[in-house]
């Protein structure tokens, strides 16, 4: 509760540095590490008791970046947990990298925990593992799907398919990522395209911090996986209730995109943003967290409506 009360005054004093550096330098939330397979572990946050949501950040950042979103949910009654990928954060390096196998973690993750009617939350990256893995596994024990900025249906324009980035533009990025990590992972940089007017300094080299503690195997093998991954034909497969969350301002991953995901999943909706485009998760915390916990919340019979702590 501290930590929430921290937070709240934090918004408040818009980005007030005082209050952001106690923020980032608070950890009330337990973790793990759970093998996924012989010799590779991931690093998982599991904090608060209640309805579990599972938490998987993007490209390349660890679940640290959901330090402003753990406590609120834990306020508000459930079990928060994130799931760092492979390569990225604490989890540890792999010899290969494919969405197969992100899905297959994320399996192992849910079944090791022991999960049941869970909220599948994604983030840019995370969102595509997130909904490749409900439309392969069709795993009985998530009830519901949650894609934030999510690089879906295809990050890539294709034929029939305008939309997201060119694939000459993209293979710029994958270089960028084998040449020169730092300036590729920066926030501020040519790819998360974050303006300072949204975020300051403090809170944008926090997490590029975190994006540098990716391996770059990981990083360049998870922009591949992107440049070739199209789940325009598996959105169908997707059946239980889906939120899309998504900047109207995004230039990382567009709006499009969203609106595309809208119309191929039969049972979804979208929750629009403003401000701080890929990172409003951030720079709209507040509203980030509130509109999280009435989708959560939104489904008679399985969650107990419960009030937004401040």
């Amino acid at each position: 509760m501290a930590f929430r009360t921290k937070l709240i005054e934090y918004m408040k004093n818009s980005f007030n540095k005082k209050y952001m550096f106690e923020i980032l330098n608070t950890n009330t939330c337990s973790e793990k590490y759970i093998e996924v397979e012989n010799g590779v572990k991931l690093h998982i946050t599991d904090t608060g008791t209640g309805q579990p949501v599972v938490l998987i950040p993007g490209l390349p950042m660890s679940d640290e970046i959901f330090k402003f979103t753990y406590d609120a949910l834990v306020a508000n009654g459930y079990r928060a947990i994130g799931i760092t990928l492979r390569g990225f954060g604490k989890s540890d390096s792999a010899p290969q990298y494919n969405i197969n196998l992100h899905a297959r973690d994320l399996h192992v993750v849910l079944t090791t925990l022991e999960l049941e009617n869970v909220t599948l939350a994604g983030y840019s990256y995370g969102g595509s593992i997130a909904a490749y893995f409900i439309a392969r596994y069709k795993p009985k024990n998530v009830i519901q799907l949650i894609l934030i900025s999510a690089n879906v249906p295809s990050y890539i324009q294709r034929d029939n398919y305008p939309y997201g980035l060119t694939e000459e533009a993209f293979n710029e990025v994958i270089a960028l990522s084998q040449t020169n990590l730092k300036e590729m992972v920066d926030v501020y940089g040519p790819l998360f395209q974050l303006e300072k007017v949204f975020m300051p300094l403090l809170l944008g080299n926090w997490i590029t911090g975190i994006n540098l503690q990716a391996s770059q195997e990981a990083v360049t093998q998870g922009l591949i996986i992107l440049r070739e991954l199209d789940l325009r034909p598996l959105l169908s497969q997707i059946e239980i209730p889906t939120t899309i969350f998504h900047d109207k301002n995004d230039k990382t991953v567009p709006f499009e995109l969203a609106e595309q995901t809208l119309l191929g999943i039969k049972n979804s909706k979208l929750v629009t943003f403003t401000q701080g485009g890929h990172w409003f998760i951030f720079t709209e915390i507040q509203k980030f967290n509130e509109e999280l916990l009435k989708a959560i919340t939104i489904y008679p019979g399985t969650f107990k409506t419960l009030p937004i702590v401040d």
